[in-house]
C-alpha cells in the first residue's frame, strides 16, 4: 500500500467513523426512517448520473429485483435499525458494534455458502462473541429505559451488513460495484419513502440536524462508496479489512470530542477483544505469524 493509499484510506475510516455521530445528532429530530431516507435518497442522486448512463440502464433493469433486494440488506434495514439503536445508544458504543460486521459475514458464508473455516477462524468467532458480550453485558436490559433492544437492533443491522456482502457475492458477481452501489441505494429510497411519507417531522430539524443528515448522505455515503471502490481498485481486499479496524476508533474519537461521550476500560477491552477476533476471522493474523 503506496503513502497515498494510506491516507486515502485513513480518510475513508474517519468519514465513516462519522457517521456514527451525525446519526446521534439528527436522528431524534428527524425520526429513524425519515433520516436514512434522506441518507440514502440524496445519495442515491448523487449516483444517477452513472446509473443512468445508456449503457447501465440495461444491467439496472435486468438486475433490478436482486438489486432492489441488495438496497433492502445493505442500506434501508441496517441503516435504520441504527438510527433507531442510536436515540438511545452512543455514537462510539455503536461503532463498536458495528466493528463485528465481517464475524457475522463468516457464520453467513460457513453456514451458507458452505465457506469451510479453520481453526483459528473458529478461535476468532469465539473471540468476536467474548468481544460482544463484554461491550454489552451491562446494557442488555429489557425493561423501560433499558438499552437491550437498542444493542439487539445494532446486531441485527451487522447481521444485515453480513448477509448483503454474502447476498452480493452470489447474485452480483460481475456487476460493477458502483453499479450495484447506486442501483442498491435507488432500491432502499424506494423502499422506504411509503413509510417515510407518514412519518416525516412535523416540525423543520434545526440547521444542525439538517446539515447532520446532508454531509451523512453526500459525504459519508455517497462519497465515502466513491472512495471505497477506488481503494478496493488499488489495494484489493486490504481496503476491506483495514478499514474494520479503523472505523471504530474515529467513531468513538468523534463521539468524545464532539458529543461528550465517555470511553471507559470496559469498551477499550472490549474493543480489543473483538477486533482481535475479527483479524482472525479475516485472516489479518495467520497460523504461520502466532506459531514458530
Amino acid at each position: 500500500m503506496t503513502l497515498g493509499d494510506g491516507i486515502r484510506l485513513i480518510v475513508l475510516s474517519a468519514i465513516w467513523g462519522a457517521s456514527f455521530m451525525l446519526v446521534r445528532i439528527a436522528a431524534p429530530e428527524f425520526g429513524p426512517i425519515p433520516l436514512i431516507f434522506v441518507r440514502v435518497g440524496v445519495a442515491a442522486l448523487v449516483f444517477l448520473p452513472i446509473v443512468l448512463r445508456p449503457a447501465n440502464r440495461a444491467l439496472l433493469r435486468r438486475h433490478a429485483g436482486v438489486l432492489l433486494a441488495q438496497g433492502a440488506l445493505n442500506s434501508a434495514l441496517p441503516f435504520t435499525l441504527m438510527a433507531w439503536a442510536m436515540l438511545s445508544l452512543e455514537a462510539g458504543f455503536t461503532s463498536l458494534l458495528n466493528a463485528t460486521t465481517p464475524i457475522f459475514a463468516a457464520l453467513i458464508a460457513f453456514a451458507w455458502l458452505k465457506i469451510p473455516l479453520n481453526r483459528l477462524q473458529v478461535l476468532g468467532l469465539l473471540l468476536g462473541i467474548a468481544g460482544i458480550a463484554i461491550l454489552a453485558w451491562d446494557r442488555l436490559s429489557f425493561r423501560p429505559g433499558g438499552s437491550g433492544w437498542a444493542v439487539l437492533a445494532v446486531l441485527a443491522g451487522t447481521m444485515a451488513y453480513a448477509g448483503a456482502s454474502n447476498f452480493a457475492k452470489v447474485r452480483l458477481a460481475g456487476v460493477h460495484p458502483l453499479i450495484v452501489s447506486g442501483g442498491s441505494l435507488l432500491g432502499a429510497s424506494l423502499l422506504l419513502l411509503p413509510f417515510t411519507i407518514p412519518l416525516w417531522p412535523a416540525e423543520m430539524p434545526s440547521p444542525l440536524s439538517l446539515v447532520s443528515a446532508l454531509v451523512l448522505a453526500v459525504v459519508c455515503t455517497a462519497f465515502g462508496f466513491f472512495l471505497f471502490f477506488d481503494l478496493l481498485t488499488r489495494t484489493g481486499a486490504t481496503a476491506a479489512t483495514t478499514v474494520t479496524f479503523i472505523i471504530p476508533i474515529f467513531g468513538i474519537l468523534w463521539g468524545a470530542l464532539f458529543l461528550g461521550e465517555r470511553v471507559t476500560v470496559q469498551m477499550i477491552a472490549g474493543m480489543i477483544v473483538a477486533l482481535g477476533g475479527t483479524a482472525l476471522v479475516t485472516r489479518v493474523i495467520r497460523r504461520r505469524e502466532i506459531l514458530p
